[in-house]
């Protein structure tokens, strides 16, 4: 009999329906982002239809850039009532407060790297132990690193 004609589904199906593999599934639920699944006499996982719902949020949440951690954190709050919609809309600005800092950064350093290169191109070639138009080059700062993580913060009862 098919699973999903009571409302239940295997992993499988649950990997199919939603495009989340199987191996994914499983860290899901070691991590408690899923709650473990019915088993089958037989061992296989039996899941509620309801679980899809769940991936989905969670492939939606991802996607607005939040980690498995701050997910977990978001339906932990859900599930005892408390709405975690003021920590992810806070989380959210500093992403974005983040992202402007880095774009910046970016903008400079490309001026900075531009300017090299036009140096550079009217030089064509400088002495140097390696390569002289590195060894000569003013530049300071790296390239900015991405630091984009945010913390989501639940309260506790």
């Amino acid at each position: 009999m098919n699973g999903r004609r009571n409302g239940l589904l295997k992993i499988g199906e649950v990997s199919k329906s939603s495009g989340i593999g199987i191996e994914a599934l499983r860290f899901y639920e070691k991590s408690g982002l899923l709650e473990q699944p019915a088993r089958t006499r037989s061992g296989y996982r039996i899941y509620s239809s309801n679980v899809l719902d769940r991936l989905a949020f969670i492939k939606q949440a991802q996607i607005l850039g939040f980690t498995l951690d701050e997910i977990k954190q978001i339906i932990a709050a859900s599930e005892s009532k408390e709405s975690p919609c003021i920590e992810v809309r806070e989380n959210v600005r500093r992403r974005l407060q983040e992202m402007d800092e880095r774009i910046a950064q970016m903008r400079r350093y490309r001026k900075e790297l531009g300017a090299a290169l036009e140096k550079w191109n009217e030089d064509k070639t400088i002495e140097g132990d390696i390569c002289g138009l590195i060894e000569s080059s003013s530049i300071k700062q790296p390239m900015p690193q991405t630091k984009l993580v945010g913390k989501i913060r639940c309260r506790k009862k």
